[in-house]
Formats: structure tokens, C-alpha cells, sequence
């Protein structure tokens, strides 16, 4: 019997910060002994986008933008940003894909979560024949995520890929401004490290960091702003 635990609560507006923080295990330390802090990337927030991915389409919603993200909520999404002009490097959670991989196709699983939001029972527990099976291998399903040697790339990924690094081209004798939104050291490689390089090649591109950790590798001089307040206080300024 597979199953999944869901909290719905209400908080406070300040208490958000530590609540996030508990829930995506970014503590160091929990008095529950029986937390497993290697399966925390299996954690689901269904959450509404709010004030920040807000402000950030009402910045560029009028202007040539391309948003590139390890986020795999699909806030972008949701928020109104332009589908064909976002590519999710990392997956989402929207998505189920075969275990091992089988074959190259992703299937939205809206429906079969609403189902097991309808049929928990008093144990938290969801029936079997709603644990989702490769309709190829006969194996489970699991979230589209970029964990493991078995990360689905379809044919979206690529054509996502590929019309990110068609702008990155076409911007290159154009002033860009490039905004960071919370890109720490988890997966540098994928954007922070990039968009240094890019744009210390480029001079006139500059490149805006929201970040606690906000230091630059790269000697950008006065095109770099690094910005260590809290993304979402700096919205109400």
C-alpha cells in the first residue's frame, strides 16, 4: 500500500518564512526522529502563486523576456508568463513519467491527484489501484524530477531548450538585463554560473542577483547588483 500525507493549515503571515522552511527540511535539526531528510525532495507545496511572481510578470510582461528556472512548481506557469517562453530545466511536479524511463513521454497527473485528494482515508492512506503504472513496462510512475539517471527530456524540454539558447543568441548584440531570482549553490551550473559568464562576455548585458549569498565570480563591475533583502519585502518598497 503506497500512500501520501496531506496538511492543509492556515498561518500567519509572518510565520511563513519558518513554516517553509520546516517543510522543504531546511532545518538542521527536528524533533521528530522518524523525518528522513533524503526523501524531502518528494515534498509537494499546492500553493497558489502570489505577490512575488507577480511583481516579477507585471516587470517584464510588456518587454522581449525568457525565463529559464529549477523550480518544478510550475509557478511560472501559473502566474500568466508566456508557456512558450519558459523552460523548466529541472521538471514538474504536474508530471508522472515511467520509473525507469521506458519511453520518452510525460503524462499530467491533475486528475489522478485529485482523485487521491478524494479517496484518503482516515489513515492518511490512498487505495492501491491509484498508484500510478507504466502503461509500456508495467513499473510505477513517478514525478517528472531531475534526481536520478532516469530524468525523462521529451520532445517539449528539448524545444523549451532550444528556444532559451535561440534568445540568449539573439540578445547578444542587445542590451540585456538578466534578473536572478533566489539562485543559490545547489545547482550552480544550470543559471547563476551562466549568467556570470554571459554577462562578463557581453558587455552590454548587466546582471540583477536576489540572493542572501550575492557575492560574483566574475569582475562585472558596475553591471552587477547584488540584492541580499528578502525578495518579497523588496517588492513592497
Amino acid at each position: 500500500m503506497s500512500y501520501a500525507i496531506i496538511r492543509n493549515a492556515k498561518y500567519k503571515r509572518e510565520n511563513l518564512k519558518g513554516i517553509f522552511r520546516h517543510n522543504e527540511r531546511r532545518n538542521k535539526n527536528y524533533s521528530n526522529k522518524n523525518i528522513d531528510k533524503e526523501l524531502s525532495y518528494l515534498n509537494y507545496s499546492i500553493k497558489e502563486c502570489k505577490h512575488t511572481y507577480e511583481k516579477e510578470f507585471d516587470l517584464i510582461k510588456e518587454k522581449e523576456y525568457f525565463v529559464i528556472t529549477t523550480n518544478v512548481d510550475d509557478q511560472f506557469y501559473k502566474t500568466g508568463f508566456d508557456k512558450n517562453k519558459i523552460f523548466r530545466v529541472q521538471g514538474s511536479y504536474a508530471l508522472n513519467q515511467c520509473k525507469y524511463a521506458c519511453h520518452n513521454k510525460l503524462y499530467s497527473n491533475k486528475e489522478l491527484v485529485e482523485k487521491m485528494l478524494e479517496n484518503i482515508d482516515d489513515n492518511l492512506k490512498v487505495p492501491t489501484k491509484l498508484v500510478p503504472i507504466c502503461p509500456v513496462c508495467g513499473e510505477n510512475m513517478e514525478p517528472n524530477l531531475r534526481k536520478d539517471a532516469y530524468f525523462i527530456q521529451d520532445d517539449l524540454w528539448y524545444k523549451q531548450s532550444e528556444a532559451y539558447e535561440n534568445f540568449i543568441d539573439n540578445s547578444k548584440h542587445k542590451n540585456l538585463l538578466l534578473l536572478e531570482f533566489g539562485v543559490g549553490f545547489n545547482t550552480p551550473g544550470i543559471i547563476r554560473f551562466p549568467f556570470e559568464k554571459m554577462t562578463f562576455e557581453n558587455k552590454n548585458w548587466k546582471l540583477i542577483r536576489f540572493n542572501k549569498e550575492v557575492m560574483c565570480f566574475c569582475e562585472l563591475d558596475d553591471r552587477f547588483i547584488g540584492i541580499d533583502k528578502d525578495i518579497n519585502e523588496f517588492f513592497k518598497v
